[in-house]
């Protein structure tokens, strides 16, 4: 098993440096964090892939429900912002729209670490409400 303590401790620096509580963050799991940026949450993860002993560093960010009526002009428009956005992309699970980035955690600095949190914060605060306003009136 690889040691994963490294890229813990990168994370809760950055969870530190961003005036929150490392230790209340914490999820379920180790190597799970739950914070919220504006009305955005989101979920930090970093794990080993037993298969390959592979670590990750994984940021997810629920934003909106798919909607039931116009889910076409729905679509298009998450692809759409696809193109704009920086390192991070929407992607559809289970009926719910989530902006994600993942990588090898790997070379994985502090810097870009808080780089990567705070771009999946900004984007999901923004596009939650756009899309809620938009589609769910």
């Amino acid at each position: 098993m690889a040691n994963l303590k490294p890229y813990y401790e990168i994370i809760e620096i950055c969870i530190k440096e961003s005036g929150k509580d490392p230790v209340a963050s914490r999820g379920e799991l180790d190597g799970q964090w739950n914070l919220s940026v504006g009305s955005a949450k989101i979920w930090i993860d970093v794990w080993e892939m037993e298969s390959s002993k592979q670590i990750y560093f994984q940021l997810l960010s629920p934003v909106v429900a798919v909607p039931t009526e116009n889910r076409e002009a729905f679509y298009q428009e998450i692809l759409q912002i696809n193109h704009t956005l920086y390192g991070v992309a929407f992607t559809i699970k289970d009926n719910f729209a989530y902006i994600k980035m993942i990588r090898e955690a790997q070379g994985l600095d502090k810097t870009e670490a808080a780089a990567m949190i705070d771009r999946i914060g900004y984007y999901a605060d923004l596009y939650d409400d756009q899309l809620k306003d938009k589609y769910f009136k």
